[in-house]
C-alpha cells in the first residue's frame, strides 16, 4: 500500500486475483498475465504498440487506476509520462508504457514480500522445518495428536417439533 496510487482496496484485489506471485517466472509472465504486456501493431514503417485486451482485466484495472492517480499528481510516474511524451510518444502509448513500468514495479514489490515471508528449512526447501522430524528423538506433539484422557461424552440431541 506504499506505492502511491494504491489503497487497501486496490491492494486486497491485487493479492486476490495474483495469488501466489512466485508463479510467475518473471516479469514479462506477470505483465502478459495482467494484460500490459505490449502487443506490436505495426504496418509499413509505422512502428506500433497497444494494450492487450486479454488478461485478467481486474489486474489491469488496478493499475489504470494506480496510473491515473500518478498522473495526476507530482510523482515519479508523472515524470515518467511527461518524459515519453517528450520522446515523441502519444498520450496513449506513453499511458501504455506506464502501465507497464508500474506493472515490474508491483511484481518486484510482491515478489519481495513473498521471498521476506518465505522460510527456508533443511536443504533450502520453502516450507520445511526442523521442530519435528521422523529422524529426531522427540518429535513435538500438538494438542491433536495426543491421546484423550478418556472416551468423549456425547448427550442425546432433542428433535424439533414437526407442528406447523
Amino acid at each position: 500500500m506504499d506505492l502511491h496510487g494504491i489503497g487497501p482496496s486496490g491492494t486486497a484485489r491485487l493479492l486476490v486475483e495474483v495469488g501466489d506471485i512466485t508463479r510467475f517466472p518473471n516479469k514479462a509472465h506477470f505483465a502478459s498475465r495482467n494484460g500490459t504486456a505490449p502487443i506490436d501493431t505495426s504496418s509499413g514503417d509505422q512502428v506500433r504498440h497497444r494494450l492487450s485486451r486479454a488478461g485478467n482485466r481486474q489486474i489491469n484495472r488496478v493499475l489504470h487506476i494506480m496510473a491515473t492517480v500518478q498522473l495526476r499528481n507530482p510523482t515519479e510516474g508523472r515524470a515518467y509520462f511527461d518524459r515519453k511524451k517528450a520522446s515523441g510518444k502519444t498520450s496513449m502509448e506513453a499511458m501504455r508504457s506506464l502501465k507497464r513500468r508500474l506493472s515490474d514495479i508491483v511484481y518486484r514489490r510482491m515478489l519481495n514480500g513473498a521471498l521476506a515471508h518465505t522460510t527456508t528449512g533443511p536443504g533450502g526447501h520453502r516450507g520445511a522445518t526442523t521442530d519435528s522430524s521422523a529422524a529426531g528423538s522427540h518429535p513435538h506433539a500438538g494438542t491433536s495428536d495426543k491421546p484423550l484422557p478418556r472416551p468423549a461424552i456425547t448427550q442425546p440431541t432433542t428433535a424439533l417439533s414437526t407442528t406447523a
